[in-house]
């Protein structure tokens, strides 16, 4: 039985996973320390759950398969304005959500705003990451379909493969509902930590055991890899100035997408998006999480940097050691290399790092999207003087919920990968997210830069105007082909969130703040 060992494995990080998360329950008697921590979680552990809350299982094969295809950094180029968010971050935002001590960052919308911003902001980032979460999930069964192709010695057929992939979607999301409904918010950061544990274990063992496998070592990297590029500045020989911006803004890996797309990108996802700055509340004070957020995007380039080595190291070896049944799909070259060339045990600690990587990124998720539902939604209709105990009890069945809706969009996914499998991973995962963050980011920049302008109404409609937008740049369901555009223009995944930004901001700043609400400007300082 080769696979004793990967399975032994796996099923101890499992149940390291799971024991860890339910020992939390006793910790997590009230809505703060269930949705906060109490706000006494270290900024070391805040660190590492921002990081495992970000590096999904699209990012473990996502990156190598950026790698292996394209035999370059292009990618990396994106930790230069990751970086410059999380600085604009931690002094503009962080500063606002611990002086008004909101829970559901949505909270601080109404406050500024009115109720209905803050219900319709609370609505779409739900609706958001739901989708996003579950076209996450499916990338953590890759690994076992080739596993599958293994056994039956051959290649695995559609069906199968969507067997397959909704079945991991299915265990996975399950487990992960279980240690999160039971133990909050601490759960989710202590087990993001020992997953974060297990995915530099992973790489620790797989970049040297892969130089060690390819004959000529960095040498023969380097003939594969004869012009690296870091930074792509999306100039077509011979382009006049007009062909120049058009590839700037519909090309994906390039430095001007990487200093001001990326920028946007990270300022949304890790400045307005409850996924993850739920994590960041939970630290003592607005220094240590701002302290745990800007090295999470210091630490991140390395991180991603090594998947990417992942994928070039991958095609040297093939290079010099050529597989007849190597698979078609890029996706599916690194768990190929897992399944065919790791030693048992270590293919277990990879594997378990894969899983790592869906369960951490997962159990942040849906604490984030109960706690929106929960608080923006539930709690305030219920009595001033209902017990906690029922309070907590929305919570748990919030995340329930959100688990089961992960399932079915993580299933249908399924099906449309294993169908169309020559689509990419990552702008697959990160496009979504662009239709509808740029709208969210719009509306909370409005809120902390100006004192008088943005209304309920106004903002509403300047929101829908932004994922209009961007719903047509994108061409989604060929909508400028149906409006008889002969030529599309297609705005590439990094630049959606910065166009439904800057159209969210000019339609919402001509509408004027109600009297009543303009005291509720903050003074961007907090403890």
């Amino acid at each position: 039985m080769p696979y004793l060992l990967d399975a032994l494995v796996i099923l101890g990080y499992f149940a390291l996973i799971i024991g860890i998360g339910l020992s939390q329950r006793s910790k997590s008697g009230s809505v703060e320390g269930f949705t906060l921590g109490d706000r006494q979680i270290a900024w070391w552990a805040v660190l590492a759950s921002i990081l495992a809350a970000e590096i999904s299982a699209a990012t473990f094969l996502g990156a190598p398969e950026s790698g292996y295809s394209r035999q370059n950094w292009s990618y990396a180029q994106f930790a230069i304005g990751t970086v410059l968010a999380r600085i604009i971050v931690s002094f503009l935002f962080i500063p606002v959500f611990y002086r008004h001590g909101v829970i559901s960052l949505y909270e601080y919308l109404e406050t500024r705003f009115g109720p209905a911003t803050r219900k319709f902001a609370s609505i779409t980032f739900m609706f958001t990451r739901v989708l996003a979460m579950g076209t996450r999930l499916y990338v953590s069964a890759i690994i076992l379909v080739l596993a599958v192709a293994m056994w039956q010695g051959g290649a695995v057929d559609a069906d199968t493969k969507f067997w397959l992939y909704a079945g991991a979607v299915v265990v996975v999301t399950l487990l992960t509902a279980l240690y999160t409904s039971v133990g909050g918010i601490r759960a989710v950061i202590w087990t993001d930590f020992i997953q974060v544990g297990v995915l530099v274990a992973s790489l620790g063992f797989t970049i040297p055991y892969l130089l060690m496998k390819i004959p000529g070592g960095w040498g023969a990297v380097a003939e594969v890899v004869k012009s690296p590029v870091f930074f792509d500045f999306a100039k077509p020989a011979g382009a006049g100035a007009w062909e120049w911006v058009k590839n700037v803004f519909t090309s994906e890996y390039t430095i001007w997408a990487a200093v001001i797309g990326s920028t946007f990108v990270t300022m949304s996802t890790h400045g307005i998006d409850q996924d993850t700055v739920q994590r960041m509340l939970t630290a003592k004070n607005r220094r240590q999480s701002a302290l745990a957020t800007i090295l999470s995007g210091i630490v991140d380039l390395p991180i991603v940097s090594a998947f990417i080595l992942i994928g070039v190291l991958l095609k040297a070896y093939y290079a010099a050691h050529p597989a007849v049944n190597l698979p078609a799909e890029s996706r599916e070259v690194f768990p190929f290399f897992i399944m065919n060339e790791m030693p048992a045990g270590m293919r277990g600690l990879v594997t378990a790092g894969i899983l790592a990587t869906a369960m951490g990124s997962l159990s942040t998720a849906l604490n984030a999207l109960a706690t929106s539902l929960s608080r923006d939604f539930i709690l305030p209709r219920l009595p001033a003087d209902a017990p906690e105990s029922k309070r907590i009890a929305v919570l748990r069945w919030s995340t329930v919920l959100f688990a089961v809706l992960i399932i079915g969009v993580g299933v249908w996914t399924a099906w449309y990968m294993a169908h169309n499998p020559k689509v990419e991973i990552l702008p697959l995962v990160l496009g979504i997210l662009g239709f509808t963050f740029g709208s969210l980011l719009g509306v909370f920049l409005l809120a902390v830069l100006t004192k008088t302008r943005g209304c309920d109404s106004g903002n509403i409609i300047a929101m829908l105007c932004g994922i209009a937008a961007v719903l047509f740049l994108s061409n989604v369901l060929g909508i400028q082909s149906r409006l008889g555009i002969d030529k599309p223009f297609v705005l590439s995944f990094p630049w959606r969130i910065t166009l439904g930004t800057f159209v969210t901001l000019a339609v919402s700043v001509m509408f004027p703040t109600p009297h009543n609400k303009r005291h509720n400007h903050p003074a961007a300082d907090a403890d």
